[in-house]
């Protein structure tokens, strides 16, 4: 689809995150130009990007204008990193400054609080989760669930790296051999692949799984053992190339044959996700028990419960010798970097916005139609009125504008 001839100016509004740890900001002073140029005014909230390292003054110089948080909530476009359901408790507040028609953009948590996402329909506003970015081609530099995973699982092994009591690498010297650290990966997409590339290049010995065989050769391409289990990983590949969950005794017979090999491990990273749903547990609390004194697990799956079993969200813990951590918003430790990579998603996602209508929305564009979660004070995404325990907006063709009662 072509760009209109003219664009309609807008306002966009970067606003301050609250969400607890929170250290990133939804655009970057790079990021101001190329919005001002298409004609559109850029206000930031004060001290947005003070702990990202992009104080005000860096915006100023970029030509978007300091305002208040008010003020900032008074645009028509509003850009976040964390809203809707993926703002905790700093929703309720937020909420209740959105007007109607104010276009919101960032990460919602649709699929696991479809409830928030209702709300802010009922305020009228159009909101876009960026979680929802289609996995085609021409949207890869919008996604921002594999810049910020990617980050993740850097850190992750950084963090593991810190906590273990031994180095990673293999060292000849005059003392002797010291053997290299062993690390299994579990769960190989963006993070598990960033994890088993850092720990290669520390020099750990390292062995990766995932319930999807395709990725069997991108495990391998990095320097990893794949690890494979006798079981029917068939269907264990969803849309978008994501992980699908399945049944009870899969998951019990892979916990049972994962148990082994955990026990042998210095460090092991879960990376296990399924969008929307409870993270997969495949690490017991008796396979913690078996692993040598010392060891270190990290769970970036933690804030969806879990692929670890003695996994306590947000917190590190020694549980029978073995050091666990369940970090919730790993990519904020690097608030530069991520916020840097963030950026560029949500500013190249709103530029495909604005040249095909923004503020009118256009459903037969992929993009736009898989990422509107609500509009004109309704949810209109299928999966998350589902979720939401709504009827599919089809069959409501004759109601009344706005009645979305289950």
């Amino acid at each position: 689809m072509g760009r209109r001839a003219v664009e309609e100016r807008m306002k966009v509004a970067v606003v301050k995150e609250h969400f607890p740890g929170a250290r990133r900001v939804a655009l970057v002073p790079a990021g101001v130009a190329p919005l001002l140029k298409g004609g559109h005014e850029v206000l930031v909230e004060a001290g947005a990007g003070d702990a990202a390292g992009f104080p005000d003054e860096s915006y100023r110089q970029a030509g978007a204008r300091i305002v208040s948080r008010d003020d900032a909530f008074a645009a028509e476009c509003l850009l976040t990193v964390r809203t809707a359901g993926a703002a905790g408790d700093a929703w309720e507040a937020d909420r209740a400054r959105l007007r109607d028609r104010q276009i919101v953009i960032g990460t919602c948590d649709p699929l696991g609080d479809p409830a928030a996402c209702r709300e802010a329909a009922e305020r009228g506003a159009t909101l876009f989760a960026l979680e929802l970015v289609p996995r085609i081609t021409r949207a890869q530099s919008m996604d921002v669930l594999s810049s910020q995973a990617n980050i993740a699982g850097y850190r992750a092994v950084l963090a593991a790296a810190v906590h273990l009591p031994r180095i990673l690498p293999m060292m000849t010297t005059a003392a002797g051999t010291v053997t290299p650290a062993k690390v299994l990966v579990l769960g190989a997409g963006v993070a598990g692949l960033q994890a088993i590339a850092t720990a290669k290049r520390l020099g750990a010995q390292v062995s990766a799984y995932d319930v999807r065989p395709a990725v069997k050769e991108q495990v391998q391409s990095l320097g990893a053992k794949f690890v494979e289990l006798p079981l029917d990983t068939g269907g264990g590949e969803g849309a978008g190339g994501y992980a699908r969950a399945m049944g009870e005794e899969f998951y019990a017979r892979q916990r049972e044959l994962l148990g082994r090999g955990v026990a042998d491990q210095d460090i092991v990273i879960c990376t296990a996700l399924i969008p929307g749903q409870r993270s997969p547990l495949l690490v017991t609390r008796d396979a913690v028990a078996k692993m040598r004194p010392g060891s270190v697990i990290v769970d970036l799956a933690a804030e969806r419960g879990g692929n670890c079993e003695a996994t306590v969200a947000g917190q590190t813990l020694l549980v029978d010798g073995v050091m666990v951590l369940g970090p919730t918003n790993l990519p904020a430790v690097v608030p530069c970097h991520t916020s840097q990579l963030y950026s560029r998603n949500i500013g190249t996602f709103l530029a495909h916005l604005l040249a095909i209508g923004l503020p009118e929305v256009q459903l037969d564009d992929e993009i736009c139609r898989e990422t509107l979660v609500a509009r004109g004070g309704r949810l209109v995404h299928p999966k998350i009125r589902e979720r939401a325990g709504l009827a599919p907006l089809e069959s409501r063709a004759g109601g009344p504008p706005g009645d979305d009662r289950p």
